[in-house]
């Protein structure tokens, strides 16, 4: 574990698909999102906006991964999950999961609320230190409306899917302005990570945050600290900052 027998750290990142910029001014940022994943030392690692190919991207950059984007940042020991959500013209991009302890099933599900926007949710059950515990990672639509349903689709895939009594994180992008999905996340017994008394959890944009729509919630597991790396680095790589979370496993 990360930081003691008891505690593991979480982060979520949205890392647009690794490239940023638009147009002549667009630069490849996987590699050096490959080392920021790596320096976060999460024991569990949620990202969205993953590519698994983009035939336009391996054409215009010279570096670009041979690998999938989740493997290729997976840091070495750690496993790495993906699920297709979106299939474009140039390629296909989803959710991933990267994770040093030992994965024991995954599923996948489509959360698409309408045609204009392909959404899905990963869903990892991994064993903590011989504790299972279930990690579903989202990135939920741009308009209200859509988030809610989507919000209500997944309590209805946590009741279907996951025993009451194990432990479970949702993670991800939640496009939440105003964290106004909170409440809906509360009332299926799921606490907001960064509701902790701290300094603000701004996650975006990442060059000048103003806002967090990036969330991590979890039942039966209690957070203990929760934090956003800052600095120019990071508003590099991402429009997005990562969010991170250090939970120790309890019954609360």
């Amino acid at each position: 574990m990360n930081a003691t027998a008891n505690t593991f750290r979480v982060a979520t990142y949205n890392i647009h698909k690794g490239v940023q910029g638009i147009g002549p001014a667009r630069r490849l940022e996987i590699h050096n999102l490959g080392h920021a994943i790596e320096q976060l030392d999460a024991d569990i690692v949620c990202l969205q906006e993953v590519r698994k190919m983009n035939r336009q991207g391996e054409r215009h950059f010279a570096r670009w991964p041979e690998l999938p984007q989740a493997d290729f940042l997976a840091p070495e020991g750690y496993t790495a999950v993906y699920e297709t959500n979106a299939v474009t013209r140039h390629g296909e991009h989803g959710n991933a999961l990267l994770t040093r302890w030992p994965v024991i099933r995954t599923t996948h599900q489509d959360i698409s609320d309408h045609r204009f926007e392909q959404r899905g949710l990963l869903h990892v059950l991994i064993d903590v230190d011989g504790a299972p515990v279930h990690a579903i990672v989202v990135h939920l639509g741009l308009i209200k409306g859509s988030r809610v349903r989507q919000i209500a689709r997944l309590r209805e895939f946590i009741e279907r899917e996951i025993p009451p009594d194990e432990a479970v994180l949702v993670a991800g992008d939640f496009n939440d302005w105003g964290a106004r999905m909170r409440y809906a996340m509360n009332a299926m017994g799921m606490r907001d990570s960064s509701d902790l008394r701290g300094p603000p959890t701004l996650t975006y944009p990442s060059r000048l945050p103003v806002t967090q729509l990036d969330f991590i919630y979890a039942r039966r597991l209690a957070p203990v600290a929760c934090s956003v790396p800052r600095g120019p680095i990071w508003a590099r790589m991402s429009d997005h900052l990562p969010l991170l979370t250090d939970f120790s496993l309890s019954n609360k």
